[in-house]
C-alpha cells in the first residue's frame, strides 16, 4: 500500500494545481479523460491514485513530473519494513550482485515476465498486481544514473528453460531482453549450465550491494518476504558463496550463447 502521508500530500497538490490553473473539476476532468466526478473523488481520497489519471494531470498541469514522482515516493513508503533497506541499498549502490536460482532478477524482467510471476498469487488483487509491477519496474531507474551501478547477475539455466509452449513466447521475449542488457557496458549476465548439477548456491537466492563508502549489505529472499544481513560474519559468508557460484558460471558472452541457443531450441 501506499505511504498514507505521501498520498494526501498527492491529493492536495492535485486540488492546488487545479485552481491555480483555473480550472473547474469538470474542465480539468475533460483534459484529463475523467470524468467531474471521478476528479473530485480523486482529490476527496474516495478513489485510488491512479498512474495514469496521474501522468496525464502531470502533462495538463506543465508540473514537471511531480505528481507521479510523489506516487513513486509513497509507494517506496509503502513497501514492507523488511524491504526498505534492501531497496535503500539497491539505489545507492556502486555495485550489486544477484544470485538467483528460480526466477530472472527483478531488475532485468520485462513487464510482461514480472507481471505473470505477481500474478502467480492469486491472493492479490489485479489493482494491486499492477501496483506492485510499477514499484518493481520503477526500480530499474538505478540504471538511468549518470553513474549506474555495475550489475552482475548469475543465474542457473533452468531459469532460461523453464517455459511450456503457453509461456514460451513471454520467456522468447524476456531472455531477448536479457541478452540486450547483458551487452550493456555495466551489466553481465552469468549462467550456471545445467551439468553443474550441485553448488553451495541452491540453498537459496540472495543479493549484495556495496555503496560507496565502500561497505556491504546483503539480502536473503524467502517465501513470507527477506532478511536484511549486515553483520560482518554474514557477509562475509555470502560474499564467499558469490565467489563460489559465480565460479560455476560461464563466461559473459558463453552465458549470452547459451541464452540464444534456448530461444533457438523452441523455433
Amino acid at each position: 500500500m501506499e505511504s498514507e502521508p505521501t498520498t494526501d500530500l498527492i491529493r492536495a497538490q492535485l486540488r492546488r494545481l487545479r485552481l491555480k490553473a483555473e480550472l473547474s473539476q469538470e474542465e480539468f476532468g475533460k483534459l484529463v479523460h475523467f470524468s467531474g466526478s471521478q476528479v473530485s473523488a480523486v482529490e476527496l481520497g474516495q478513489r485510488p491514485l491512479d498512474r495514469f489519471f496521474l501522468r496525464r494531470a502531470d502533462e495538463v498541469l506543465a508540473t514537471g513530473g511531480l505528481l507521479t514522482s510523489l506516487l513513486k515516493l509513497a509507494e517506496r513508503d509503502g513497501q514492507p519494513s523488511w524491504f526498505r533497506p534492501s531497496l535503500e541499498a539497491e539505489r545507492r549502490a556502486q555495485q550489486l550482485r544477484y544470485y538467483q536460482p528460480s526466477l530472472i532478477p527483478g531488475l532485468l524482467q520485462t513487464e510482461n515476465y514480472a507481471r505473470a510471476l505477481i500474478r502467480c498469487d492469486d491472493a492479490i488483487s489485479d489493482d494491486e498486481v499492477e501496483r506492485r509491477l510499477a514499484v518493481r519496474m520503477d526500480r530499474k531507474s538505478v540504471f538511468l544514473r549518470p553513474d549506474p551501478p555495475k550489475f552482475v547477475a548469475v543465474i542457473e539455466e533452468a531459469v532460461l528453460r523453464r517455459a511450456d509452449e503457453g509461456f514460451r513466447g513471454l520467456m522468447v521475449q524476456q531472455i531477448d531482453h536479457l541478452i540486450e542488457c547483458a551487452e550493456a557496458p555495466h551489466i553481465s549476465v552469468h549462467v550456471i549450465p545445467a551439468e553443474v548439477s550441485v553448488h553451495v548456491g541452491l540453498d537459496g537466492p540472495f543479493v549484495l550491494a556495496r555503496g560507496d563508502d565502500g561497505g556491504w549489505v546483503g539480502h536473503l529472499g524467502t517465501q513470507l518476504g527477506g532478511v536484511v544481513v549486515d553483520r560482518d560474519e554474514d557477509l562475509s559468508t555470502l560474499l564467499s558463496r558469490w565467489e563460489s557460484v559465480r565460479s560455476e558460471a560461464l563466461s559473459r558472452r558463453q552465458s549470452i550463447e547459451l541464452m540464444k541457443e534456448v530461444m533457438a531450441s523452441w523455433s
